[in-house]
């Protein structure tokens, strides 16, 4: 699985609405592996994956029948709502990095050696992250087929300890859901493992950049 990133420039003098409409030109990739029978609901979610000469770019649309935001205080627990979530690894590099941002635009951010074994990003850490989302940060616990919402993240690359835009990145994208009416786990890349588990840098596929 790869992707294949699309170059964004002098987004910083940029308007949110060009910064969406020049991302919106760039390949969409679908994320859309069901890898757990148990689990068969699947919103449609796709993504377009973008860079700067300093950040990684990524715009989500999300349709889904339940629209579920609880979580508003950073480092919550994001993936019980409506969320969208972006794994990284830098390739020669221990551990890996996960960003989770719910529907609403609450984050979770952390540097990791697995599930459990985690450095979760500080105030200034996740103030160094753009996140804009097309719903409000307020609670929301939504039913009805079809509900649309979008997620536009931007990760400086100095948060994954570089010092420049790399050749390459390995990684992988995810919808779900925990808590919503018909729970939910779906990826970009597929994960052959028994059950539902996104903490695996051995099944992530490769950003180019």
């Amino acid at each position: 699985m790869k992707i294949q990133s699309a170059y964004l420039s002098d987004i910083e003098n940029k308007t949110f609405e060009d910064i969406l409409s020049t991302i919106a030109d760039s390949q969409e990739y679908p994320l859309s592996c069901v890898n757990w029978k148990e689990f068969p609901y699947a919103p449609e979610v796709s993504f377009h994956v973008a860079h700067t000469d300093k950040a990684l770019v990524v715009l989500f649309d999300v349709k889904e029948d339940h629209v579920r935001a609880v979580s508003l205080e950073a480092n919550g627990p994001v993936w019980e709502d409506s969320c969208v979530e972006i794994f990284l690894s830098v390739p020669g590099k221990e551990g890996y990095f996960n960003f989770e941002t719910n529907c609403i635009g609450t984050s979770l951010a952390a540097y990791r050696r697995s599930k459990t074994d985690a450095d979760m990003f500080g105030p200034e850490q996740m103030g160094q992250i753009g996140t804009v989302a097309s719903l409000p940060h307020e609670v929301i616990d939504r039913l009805g087929e079809g509900q649309e919402w979008s997620m536009l993240k931007i990760i400086p690359f100095s948060l994954l300890g570089l010092t420049e835009k790399p050749e390459m990145l390995k990684g992988n994208f995810y919808k779900c859901g925990d808590k919503c009416a018909q729970p939910h786990f779906l990826s970009w890349a597929p994960i052959d493992l028994p059950e539902p588990n996104f903490h695996c840098p051995e099944f992530f596929g490769e950003i180019t950049f």
